[in-house]
């Protein structure tokens, strides 16, 4: 009679797990593809930032922006 009842605990506490961590795994940001397309999209979105604070220039924006986009 416990076996039965430890059996159905492990079923269900293995279930809920695999749930969560199926879960989890589908709100991860997509892997980055092999041309580097996550990478490239980040170092544009720092050097938006970058212009905006000031930092840089509007011909240097858009020279970055240009190498960036090769």
């Amino acid at each position: 009679m416990f076996f039965g009842s430890f059996m159905m605990l492990l079923f269900w506490g293995g279930l809920i797990i695999l749930i969560v961590l199926a879960a989890r795994m589908m709100g991860r940001e997509p892997a980055q593809g092999s041309d580097g397309s996550a990478q490239g999209n980040r170092a544009l979105e720092i050097l938006e930032e970058r212009f905006a604070r000031g930092e840089i220039d509007k011909e240097e924006f858009e020279e970055r922006k240009q190498l960036l986009s090769k």
